[in-house]
């Protein structure tokens, strides 16, 4: 067994919500007056970090918290037609043979986390499902995901989509995994040199087997 707990990223990683989360962006825009993203903007944005973002969209960071959990409330009422990622459900349903304990630190809500993983069957896969408000917050909260489980650095593996997972398992001194088919561009994501990169679900085996 090579790590004892796999902590998984939820948008993007586990669900579809790029879509999801621009419509959202784009409805919630003109309350904080700022603009909307068009669809042919996102390959662009995909290789930018947060900062990055935050600037080019020209949203002022302290807006971003109010953003986020008006977002996640948005988000409640459409969770039912969200998607999971092609070959997640497999995936998960084969990585839990080989770990003691799943877990999700997210940014959006453990609410909606939960009814999206009882519409897909995959609820009772995971000991628990934590949340943080702060986009830059998930360092701490997976070094005290450590200190609750009793892990060594080197047996629990954080796995997501975006150049902050990346960054905030690295600040947390534990391996990560980067997946290239959620917010954050290939290229990008290699560039922040994740400990794995993976390209789609069915490689997960080769990483955690």
């Amino acid at each position: 067994m090579k790590f004892r707990s796999l902590i998984f990223d939820f948008d993007g990683t586990i669900a579809d919500t790029l879509g999801e989360s621009r419509r959202i962006f784009n409805e919630l825009a003109p309350d904080y007056g700022i603009r909307q993203v068009e669809e042919h903007e996102i390959a662009d944005l995909r290789h930018l970090s947060l900062k990055e973002i935050l600037s080019v969209l020209d949203i002022p960071k302290r807006r971003v918290p109010s953003i986020i959990a008006r977002g996640t409330g948005l988000m409640r009422a459409n969770i039912d037609r969200l998607q999971l990622i092609d070959g997640m459900k497999d995936a998960l349903t084969e990585m839990r043979n080989h770990t003691h304990s799943f877990g999700i630190l997210t940014s959006n809500t453990t609410a909606n986390v939960d009814v999206f993983l009882r519409n897909h069957g995959l609820r009772d896969l995971f000991e628990f499902v934590s949340s943080t408000s702060k986009l830059t917050g998930k360092a701490r909260h997976l070094r005290a995901i450590r200190k609750t489980f009793s892990l060594k650095n080197t047996e629990m593996l954080y796995i997501g989509d975006e150049l902050r997972d990346v960054k905030a398992a690295q600040k947390a001194n534990i391996p990560h995994a980067a997946v290239s088919w959620g917010f954050n561009s290939r290229e990008s994501l290699e560039k922040a040199k994740p400990t794995y990169l993976i390209d789609h679900p069915e490689e997960f085996m080769r990483v955690v087997a």
